[in-house]
């Protein structure tokens, strides 16, 4: 049979805990009477040990206190914080970036790397002309052509319809 008692103050004495310790309980919520008004202790003690800090709760034995809720909040706060420590001085030294810095040095790099290759059939074209005894204007033109298909399948497969732009898919 559950061990019932009405009286605040006989039910913190059997949980070996204050009054004043049970009414804050109350009325934060952490603990509640039973329907009929009497406190039912070992639920009562329950409920305390579930929610209370181990450290401060005479209750709370340091073996059993190390599965209660309460504790494994404690832990994953302690580990998001440890983490929040760690990204901040990560950060610090200089080993994250910010998206958007990477994305545009990523943008700028992959400029300067088409605008040398659109340019490279006017620079060699001459030159490859002589070698193979063609004109010059005709193989630039060939060159142009197959430099532009080479760098339409490239954005294409960097940079696919739909995500980074509003870009028209390429018939």
């Amino acid at each position: 049979m559950a061990e019932l008692t009405s009286s605040t103050r006989e039910a913190a004495r059997r949980l070996g805990v204050s009054d004043t310790t049970m009414h804050k309980a109350e009325r934060s919520g952490r603990i509640t009477r039973e329907p009929d008004g009497q406190w039912d202790i070992a639920k009562t003690r329950a409920r305390l040990l579930d929610t209370a800090d181990p450290q401060r709760s005479p209750l709370s034995g340091s073996a059993a206190a190390e599965g209660t809720p309460f504790a494994r909040l404690k832990v994953a706060q302690l580990a998001l914080k440890v983490e929040a420590q760690r990204l901040a001085l990560d950060e610090s030294k200089g080993r994250l970036l910010d998206v958007a810095t990477a994305n545009a040095t990523i943008d700028e790099i992959a400029s300067t790397m088409r605008d040398a290759l659109l340019n490279w059939p006017a620079r060699v074209a001459g030159v490859i002309a002589a070698e193979l005894g063609v004109e010059p204007h005709l193989l630039q033109s060939i060159l142009q052509q197959h430099i532009n298909e080479l760098l339409t399948e490239a954005s294409d497969r960097f940079d696919p319809p739909g995500i980074g732009g509003e870009r028209e898919p390429h018939a």
